[in-house]
């Protein structure tokens, strides 16, 4: 099975959004912890900050719409440069579907959207 036939149940949802579980595998891709979000009461099976945009691209964006274009080429450039993503799209395979989770209020220009689209294979073009 190629690779983006494997990656096509990556979704994304907010944080905030209560559990499915058409969800799956439910996994936290913000670098920092949701506020009025409590550990225990997450329901996720992991948090993998690790692939969440950089600080320093992260503070840069500040979900700011009008620079979503630059924000996704950088982090995919970072994603790219990140040599655990090839063993993330190994482990995600292995559990379908896969929810990836956001706190942003924007449910388009997020950085989930832009990693669910590289994990698919997909050049993650503007919406």
């Amino acid at each position: 099975m190629a690779d983006h036939d494997i990656m096509t149940e990556v979704r994304i949802k907010r944080i905030y959004d209560p559990p499915a579980r058409s969800d799956g595998k439910r996994i936290l891709v913000d670098r920092l912890w949701p506020r009025g979000i409590k550990r225990d009461d997450a329901d996720l099976d992991a948090w993998l900050k690790d692939f969440a945009p950089s600080d320093t691209l992260r503070r840069w964006y500040h979900h700011d719409p009008q620079k979503w274009s630059e924000f996704k080429r950088r982090y995919i450039a970072e994603l790219q440069k990140n040599p655990a993503a090839g063993e993330l799209k190994k482990a995600m395979a292995a559990s379908k579907p896969v929810t990836l989770l956001f706190a942003a209020k924007d449910d388009v220009h997020n950085n989930a959207a832009v990693l669910r689209d590289f994990l698919r294979g997909e050049d993650a073009a503007d919406r």
